[in-house]
């Protein structure tokens, strides 16, 4: 069974200074850019994963996340590919979230029940306006499977913490790390 190397890359530091407090909704809220060192983040990190020998690069649909694979994508001579399912964790799935504060807030809870929904037998069951680590998980593997079938050697996939803490368990990836990751398909 082929194993597929995949670098979950998380973007470089966000600029949430330029679109935070202009009203915006949901995903238009969250398309912050770089800032001068995300781009810098950017630059050392395409430095740093050079000898890998990465065939395959894809993004998720973010702002930050697509510039910052942008600039790896040109230092590394690969094209850029965006998936929607390697989008960020979402704080409220009807889109309603305005800002920075109401995505930590529901962060806030989101930590406070472990990531998941709570179950029906420990309190009166209803769904959140986030959305589940599990569920969080579940797209990212299908959207891996989809790409790491597209290539046999090296993937990056420019993605975001909770994106990478939902595959790997980690939780401090820094802006501009990585986290290596094994995909094997499912037999």
């Amino acid at each position: 069974m082929p194993v597929t190397q995949i670098y979950l890359v998380r973007h470089g530091e966000p600029d949430y200074a330029r679109v935070d407090g202009q009203g915006l909704r949901g995903a238009a809220a969250d398309s912050a850019p770089l800032t001068p060192d995300g781009v810098r983040q950017a630059e050392e990190l395409a430095d740093l994963l050079s000898g890998i020998g990465a065939t395959y690069l894809v993004s998720s649909p973010y702002t930050r996340a697509l510039q910052f694979a942008a600039i790896v994508g040109h230092r590394l001579a690969l094209g850029v590919r965006v998936d929607h399912d390697l989008r960020d964790w979402l704080p409220d799935q009807s889109g309603a979230w305005r800002g920075l504060a109401d995505v930590k807030a529901a962060q806030a809870e989101f930590e406070s029940y472990g990531g998941e929904w709570p179950d029906a037998d420990k309190e009166v069951h209803r769904e959140r306006s986030w959305e589940p680590l599990s569920k969080v998980r579940g797209r990212a593997e299908t959207a891996l499977a989809r790409h790491a079938s597209g290539t046999d050697g090296p993937v990056l996939a420019v993605t975001h913490a909770t994106v990478i803490r939902a595959l790997t368990g980690e939780t401090g990836t820094p802006h501009g790390a990585h986290e290596y990751y094994r995909y094997a398909p499912a037999v």
